[in-house]
């Protein structure tokens, strides 16, 4: 493999790694709670400016700042739960409404608090990886292995803790998880303090290496409906996946041709999906 596609696969995992945690908490707070939280990719903002805040702004260690910014997004997101979601929970609608009203007022904040301009972080170490001409900054390999931490962590928490059954009952069916005696106020706020954490910590990590700024949820937001397009509505395992296509397709192309190419192409891969399985790759087709 030359050093200048190798180059471009290290590009694309480092992509995919902090997509898949965006994705991944985005579907989790879909598929237990039924909404479409638009303030997601505000969340991912919220988590790169708590390490602008404590690493760059009063030097904490950059491992507590990126714990600190998964705890303080995570009730964040409760926050939204609380205020926002639930007395809300009849009227999906009216929750997407709300988590647009709660974009607009977290990026007014951000201005307010940290101006218009990039906020740019010194970085955390000036090393990295080579193999033969490809380079790999430990910034990016700790993104990396940070993700496929944190989802590992995410799978066997929902497959062998007591809360994680009753998170995966409630995305399955909400009426029969009530009748077994399942919370779904608890529920729904265990399952945003982890899709918020998630976010948060994506920015977090990537805050060194992507400045943040008032408006960079942007972006994010609608690369991640297109991932969970793709990978099935309601799928962690398929947000996974789709993240990873999606990264390196969108990496690859940005490469070889532009990014303007690549934002076309990342769309038609999402309609050739739907085409061809509307569900998406690991969607379920609902019962009529």
């Amino acid at each position: 493999m030359s050093g200048f596609l190798l180059q471009t696969v290290f590009n694309a995992s480092y992509a995919a790694s902090y997509m898949a945690l965006i994705a991944v908490g985005l579907v989790l707070i879909f598929g237990v709670m039924g909404v479409i939280n638009f303030a997601h990719g505000e969340l991912y903002m919220a988590g790169a400016y708590t390490v602008v805040f404590l690493y760059a702004g009063f030097g904490w260690p950059f491992l507590v700042a990126i714990a600190a910014g998964l705890v303080f997004v995570g009730c964040l997101g409760i926050l939204m739960e609380l205020t926002l979601f639930q007395p809300l929970r009849t009227n999906p609608l009216g929750g997407l409404i709300a988590s647009i009203g709660f974009l607009l007022m977290m990026q007014s904040l951000a201005v307010l608090g940290f101006g218009l301009r990039n906020q740019h972080i010194p970085p955390v170490s000036q090393g990295g990886i080579t193999l033969g001409d490809a380079f790999l900054t430990y910034e990016r390999l700790f993104v990396i292995v940070a993700a496929i931490g944190l989802l590992g962590s995410l799978w066997i928490f929902l497959r062998r803790s007591k809360f994680g059954w009753a998170l995966r009952a409630c995305a399955q069916d909400r009426e029969a998880a009530t009748l077994q005696g399942i919370s779904i106020n608890q529920t729904a706020r265990y399952a945003m303090f982890i899709g918020a954490g998630l976010a948060g910590v994506a920015g977090a990590l990537t805050a060194p290496l992507v400045p943040p700024s008032p408006y960079m949820g942007h972006t994010v937001i609608v690369t991640a409906f297109i991932i969970i397009i793709v990978g099935g509505i309601g799928s962690l395992e398929g947000a996974v996946v789709a993240a990873i296509l999606y990264a390196f397709v969108h990496t690859f192309v940005t490469t070889f041709y532009d990014g303007v190419i690549a934002n076309i192409v990342g769309l038609l891969l999402m309609l050739a999906v739907l085409v061809v399985k509307p569900q998406g790759l690991f969607g379920v087709r609902e019962r009529a």
